[in-house]
């Protein structure tokens, strides 16, 4: 679509224009931003008014979708091969046929390139290799994955580009079986900065044997049913949740050990509860946390997809409507759950699973709490002497609550509530909230045990074995860390 040379071109354009996150940013202002996030236009419009700079020109052009004039534009070293390329179209006012739109993380400033959304309250049906740009799916896995350096990732998936702008790695691989989308990525990734290998194929075709220390994506996980006319960016031609089991139970064969494995997906619920299904999933030597975040049913499930597709208010919508629900009637789809997956090769022989409804509001962004978790199951499963000789301190920011009637010599009820990551609160007795209390790094949890065992008038074997459990669940959870 681009050469390497036009990319450096745009970019050295962009630049010129002060076409990047904080001077837009700056010259837009908060509330029109906030209305951008919206998809209207009106505000920034407001504030260009009718300057006629460089800027103003960049931003009516690649993120207002309103024509520039040509003359305006006759500076930019790139516009003929943008021009070849399609990328813009016109003749007196120019047109851009894709957005570049400003975008920075914490690793780097640079620019997204995909497809166009309908903006002002337009209505329009996408085209079937529409290639999707910052969303709130992709900030969500950005949010997701670890912030640390990586060997080697694999960006399953990769769309536009946008996951490989917030990581550090020594090798990225970015696969999809989009060839537009490759296409857009790679002018995403130019103009960034960032160095990646871009493969196109289905799943994990085209990195055949190759394993990586993280594997990352977003799948086209909808489940819909049978057509010629499905988006590919959100749906992959497989069978109810056949697409979320490859991505899932496919990762065997391709992380390395102690490789990290985050996926944002969805799966089915009826008769057989879905706990049971995503279970299968998850490779035998493998520890793992699924949280379904939200469960859909049926209608409300095939109106979100509806409306993405940009099918309200058309002729085909009732019939589409009807169509999704007898496909989902006989593959026995009651509900949909959608949520976040992660796992580990840990290469443990007792994995840990653990597979929970988490509507609960979280700390963003989760991934460190993700990370923490697996880092945690070893330490969470040290032998009964070990654990007990360890030091452990609660996290800075774990509270205690307690509910009680006023003027009562002892609460009720104590919680443990964690101000961070999953946001997690645990009822604990009060030997155990004494003992998470006490825990500052600097005595052993024998000692503890027996001193509070000593304030309660325990015997101090018996609270061990009665605390151990909760204490070590405590541990897993990221209550507790070693010191």
């Amino acid at each position: 679509m681009l050469t390497d040379s036009a990319i450096a071109a745009l970019r050295a354009d962009l630049l010129a224009a002060d076409y990047t996150l904080d001077a837009v940013s700056a010259r837009l202002g908060d509330t029109a931003l906030a209305a951008l996030a919206r998809n209207s236009t009106m505000a920034a419009a407001r504030v260009l008014d009718d300057a006629t700079d460089a800027q103003a020109d960049a931003i009516r052009l690649w993120l207002l979708q309103q024509p520039v004039p040509a003359a305006r534009l006759q500076g930019w070293a790139s516009l003929p091969a943008l021009w070849s390329a399609g990328l813009v179209t016109g003749d007196t006012h120019l047109s851009a046929t894709v957005e570049i739109k400003p975008h920075g993380s914490d690793r780097r400033d640079g620019w997204i390139c995909s497809d166009h959304i309908p903006l002002d309250g337009q209505v329009a049906q996408p085209r079937p290799d529409f290639v999707l740009g910052a969303s709130s799916a992709s900030t969500t896995l950005t949010q997701l994955v670890p912030q640390r350096h990586y060997g080697r990732v694999l960006d399953l998936g990769t769309g536009c580009g946008i996951q490989a702008l917030h990581l550090d790695a020594d090798t990225i691989v970015g696969t999809d079986l989009n060839p537009r989308a490759l296409d857009l990525a790679r002018i995403t990734l130019g103009l960034s900065g960032v160095v990646a290998d871009l493969r196109l194929g289905s799943l994990y075709e085209p990195v055949a044997d190759e394993r990586f220390d993280l594997i990352l994506t977003n799948p086209p996980y909808v489940l819909s049913p049978p057509s010629d006319d499905r988006l590919v960016y959100r749906e992959a031609g497989f069978t109810g949740d056949d697409l979320m089991r490859e991505v899932v139970s496919g990762a065997a064969g391709h992380l390395a050990d102690d490789g990290l494995l985050v996926v944002l997906g969805n799966w089915p619920e009826g008769a057989r509860p879905w706990r049971e299904r995503v279970a299968e999933w998850i490779p035998a030597d493998c520890d793992a946390l699924v949280l379904q975040r939200e469960l859909l049913d049926a209608f409300e499930y095939v109106e979100l997809w509806l409306a993405d597709a940009g099918l309200v208010g058309t002729a085909e919508y009732r019939q589409r409507y009807a169509g999704w629900l007898d496909y989902f009637d006989a593959a026995g789809i009651e509900s949909v759950g959608m949520g976040w997956l992660a796992l580990r090769r840990s290469g443990r022989a007792q994995p840990e699973l653990r597979l929970e409804e988490w509507p609960h509001a979280v700390h963003q962004p989760v991934g460190e709490a993700l990370a923490d978790f697996f880092d945690a199951i070893g330490a969470s499963r040290r032998p009964d002497a070990e654990f007990l000789a360890g030091t452990w301190r609660a996290h800075a920011d774990l509270v205690q609550e307690t509910v009680g009637a006023p003027g009562a010599a002892d609460p009720q009820h104590i919680v443990l509530r964690q101000q961070y990551g999953l946001g997690r609160a645990v009822e604990a007795g009060t030997a155990v909230a004494a003992i998470v209390g006490a825990c500052d790094g600097d005595l052993p949890l024998g000692v503890l045990i027996g001193a509070v065992a000593g304030l309660l008038d325990a015997d101090p074997e018996a609270l061990a074995a009665e605390v151990l459990p909760p204490l070590r669940r405590l541990v897993v959870d990221g209550y507790l860390l070693p010191s």
